[in-house]
C-alpha cells in the first residue's frame, strides 16, 4: 500500500527536531531507522502530516565510555552494537542481542532508539535495558531528563517519552561476560515470541507480555505476569518458554567466565 501524503523535513541538529515537534505537535512523526513507521504509514495505521527525518543526527550515532558506562547513542544502529569491539569486551550483552535481530537489512538500518520507543511487545532490546539496569536520557522543551529502564516501558507500545520529546541516549554499565540472551523467534520475522536476558543474575524479559519485565528467577518467570496469547503462541506456551528460557540464560551466563 502506498502511505497517505505528507511533508517531509531533516533536521540538522537536535535543537532544530525539537522545535519542529513543538510546531507541528500531534501531526508529526519522527524517523530514525524507518522499520516500525514505514510500515505503519503504508498500512495507514499512521498517517503524520509531517515526517521529520532525525536518522542523519550524527552525534546520536556515537557509542562512547563515561565513568565507567557506555553511553549509547538512540540512533545507533542494530549493527553498531553488534560490531563494536568495546561493548564485546565490556558490555557482551548488547552485541549478542543485537546479533539476534532480524536480517542484515534490518541491523544496518534499525535503531535501538526507534526501537525502544516503538516499544514493540515482542522486541528483543527492552529485555537487554531491563537485564542492564540502563538509563535513558530524553530530550524535550524544557530539557534533559533521566529515566530508569524499569520506567521507561510503560504498556503496550507506549513508553515514558512523552509529547515534544526525544530518546537521545541510552547509558549502560560496563559488566563481565556472565551474560546472556535466549529467544524463541517468529520464524519469519526474527521477533521475540519470548526473550530472556540476564546481566550479573538480572533478568529481563519481552514478548510474554503487554511490556516487558524484570523476574526473580526461572520458577517465577511469569510470576503475576497477565501473558499473552496470539497466533503465534497460546498463553500456556508462552508461560513455559519463559521459564526454560529463563532457566537457559541463567546457566549459560553462570558458565561463562
Amino acid at each position: 500500500m502506498i502511505p497517505a501524503p505528507f511533508d517531509y523535513a531533516r533536521p540538522a541538529t537536535l535543537d532544530e527536531a525539537l522545535g519542529l515537534l513543538a510546531k507541528h505537535g500531534d501531526d508529526a512523526k519522527l524517523l530514525a531507522g524507518g522499520h516500525s513507521l514505514l510500515p505503519a504509514m503504508k498500512l495507514r495505521l499512521a498517517q503524520p502530516k509531517i515526517v521529520i527525518d532525525i536518522g542523519r543526527l550524527s552525534d546520536l550515532r556515537t557509542i562512547r565510555r563515561e565513568a565507567g558506562r557506555f553511553a549509547i547513542g538512540a540512533l545507533a544502529t542494530h549493527y553498531d552494537l553488534e560490531s563494536s569491539a568495546e561493548l564485546k569486551q565490556s558490555c557482551p550483552l548488547l552485541p549478542e542481542v543485537a546479533a539476534s535481530i532480524g536480517d542484515v537489512q534490518v541491523r544496518n538500518r534499525g535503531t535501538i532508539g526507534g526501537s525502544l520507543v516503538h516499544a514493540d511487545p515482542a522486541a528483543d532490546w527492552p529485555a537487554a535495558i531491563l537485564a542492564l539496569d540502563a538509563e535513558m536520557e530524553i530530550a524535550g522543551p524544557h530539557g534533559r531528563r533521566t529515566v530508569k529502564a524499569g520506567e521507561f516501558f510503560v504498556d503496550l507500545l507506549q513508553t515514558a517519552v512523552g509529547p515534544g520529546e526525544i530518546l537521545t541516549a541510552i547509558r549502560v554499565p560496563q559488566t563481565s561476560a556472565r551474560v546472556a540472551y535466549e529467544k524463541f523467534a517468529q520464524k519469519a520475522s526474527g521477533f521475540a515470541i519470548v526473550g530472556v536476558a540476564v546481566a550479573e543474575n538480572r533478568i529481563g524479559i519481552t514478548g510474554v507480555a503487554a511490556k516487558p519485565y524484570r523476574a526473580l528467577d526461572a520458577d517465577r518467570a511469569v510470576e503475576g505476569v497477565d501473558v499473552m496469547g496470539d497466533i503465534h503462541a497460546s498463553a500456556e506456551f508462552r508461560a513455559h518458554l519463559a521459564r526454560v528460557l529463563t532457566r537457559r540464560a541463567l546457566e549459560r551466563a553462570s558458565q561463562r567466565a
